[in-house]
């Protein structure tokens, strides 16, 4: 996946607008500043874009699949046409199927729901948990965090060979890493899987808002992404790829549009026809706007130059690490070492230093948005902390007092909408922090770190 920056073009690698970039934001410590966006893994801002063609369909708006009215007419069109455009920028093969879902976690709890009886799925311990707890019904292999990318590919080939050969398997893997930003071997793990029998899905949530991602070229079984870390609103994802067991399994919801054809029986009861398309499992109103909305990013990415996205967001990731590097109490959390390739998302922890303090002073006193806690992955993170499975921790919530270590950590990340200013601020402020620590006091409120209100700065 790596790409070359030998004939970048300055005038095409410039962020992509974006919702929010001029909003404002007090400082604790007096004034206000430009609001520096840098949580991208957990939700990217939505596209000016993406924005703009939303609006201009709001008018228009109308039920789909239902009406014979103009606007529910021009509503269906869109909503298939947007089908097609998420098929096209997923590479899909002309069998697999596109299903509108919530979220990553939905299309994979969707998936789950799917899978044939006494299925055996493989999964690595470092998944974020939307792909690591829906297989409640499955025989599930949860496999060691790997150090190398080889050795994931070691590790899943072991696995499978012990497995039974005569039943259905599943892989479950991601495409980069929620806590670390690292690229996994998909193409290679998809190879393993199906030499020994087994389908894959790609949780692709954080690999496909920064790498193009190709079904057919990839030879996975599935994919998953949300449309909130594609630049778009929240409330809208995708699960495609192959149909078979979609179509084999009862619909993920019971209910109107799944359905083609539901009749009285003579006893009573009621018969079901169900759809064998998409529609199978998108029963309701679905969420037309969303759907748009995830359609209109993919084809900003496309025109932008994807290619171009990358090599700029890789400047920003070689700047982020190397102003770190430059700061010893700070320790980059990885998996796979200082070479390998990575998106826009990296974790630290800050020597001497409780995680949500750090955060809570990056906020307070720059104006500078990140995440701190287990990112929803807290096995892979108490893993690179070098933490026991059973010790105290969970996302979002300190388990000490500002100054002291916590079993959290921190984590920027950044996309196609970031300016560089962030980034510069960003490492002054770690820089400050560390050098002169905070200005104002914090304490612990509802399970946050906040600054104290009824405190005077500190000198």
């Amino acid at each position: 996946m790596s790409v070359s920056t030998a004939a970048l073009d300055p005038s095409v690698c410039a962020p992509l607008p974006v919702l929010g970039q001029d909003v404002t934001v007090p400082l604790v410590t007096g004034g206000e500043v430009t609001y520096a966006a840098l949580d991208y893994a957990a939700s990217a801002p939505a596209l000016q874009r993406v924005w703009d063609d939303v609006a201009a369909y709001a008018p228009y708006y109308g039920s789909v699949h239902r009406g014979a009215g103009y606007l529910s007419q021009l509503s269906t069109d869109l909503f298939e046409n947007s089908r097609r455009t998420v098929a096209e920028f997923l590479g899909c093969r002309p069998e697999d199927q596109v299903v509108f879902t919530r979220s990553t976690t939905d299309s994979l709890n969707l998936l789950a729901a799917a899978i044939p009886a006494n299925c055996q799925v493989f999964v690595y311990e470092t998944e974020h948990h939307a792909s690591l707890l829906p297989w409640r019904n499955a025989q599930v292999t949860y496999l060691n965090a790997p150090r190398t990318p080889g050795q994931a590919v070691e590790t899943l080939e072991r696995a499978l060979a012990a497995r039974d050969p005569y039943g259905p398997a599943l892989v479950c893997v991601t495409g980069a890493s929620n806590v670390t930003g690292e690229l996994w071997p998909v193409k290679e793990l998809a190879a393993a899987a199906h030499a020994h029998g087994a389908r894959i899905v790609l949780d692709a949530a954080q690999l496909a808002p920064h790498h193009p991602v190709d079904i057919a070229e990839l030879d996975v079984d599935w994919v998953a992404f949300s449309g909130h870390k594609l630049y778009a609103p929240f409330g809208s994802g995708v699960l495609a790829g192959r149909a078979d067991w979609l179509q084999a399994a009862d619909p993920y919801l019971a209910g109107g549009g799944a359905s083609r054809k539901v009749a009285r029986r003579a006893d009573g009861g009621v018969d079901v026809d169900w759809h064998t398309t998409a529609a199978r499992h998108e029963a309701g109103s679905p969420n037309v706007i969303g759907v748009y909305s995830i359609a209109s990013a993919c084809k900003a990415l496309t025109e932008a130059g994807f290619d171009n996205l990358v090599a700029r967001e890789q400047e920003l990731v070689s700047r982020v690490r190397e102003g770190l590097a430059e700061v010893p109490e700070v320790q980059v959390l990885s998996l796979f070492g200082d070479d390998a390739p990575r998106v826009g998302v990296i974790s630290f922890v800050v020597r001497g230093w409780n995680s949500s303090h750090f955060a809570a002073a990056l906020s307070a006193e720059y104006g500078i948005g990140v995440r701190d806690g287990l990112f929803c992955a807290h096995p892979l993170v108490r893993t690179l902390l070098g933490s026991d499975p059973q010790d105290p921790g969970e996302c979002g919530a300190p388990e000490a007092e500002p100054g002291e270590r916590s079993l959290n950590a921190i984590r920027v990340s950044f996309g196609a909408g970031t300016p560089d200013e962030h980034i510069d601020r960003f490492l002054r402020a770690v820089t400050e922090l560390v050098r002169e620590g905070a200005q104002w006091k914090y304490r612990t409120e509802d399970g946050r770190c906040v600054p104290d209100r009824g405190e005077a700065p500190q000198v």
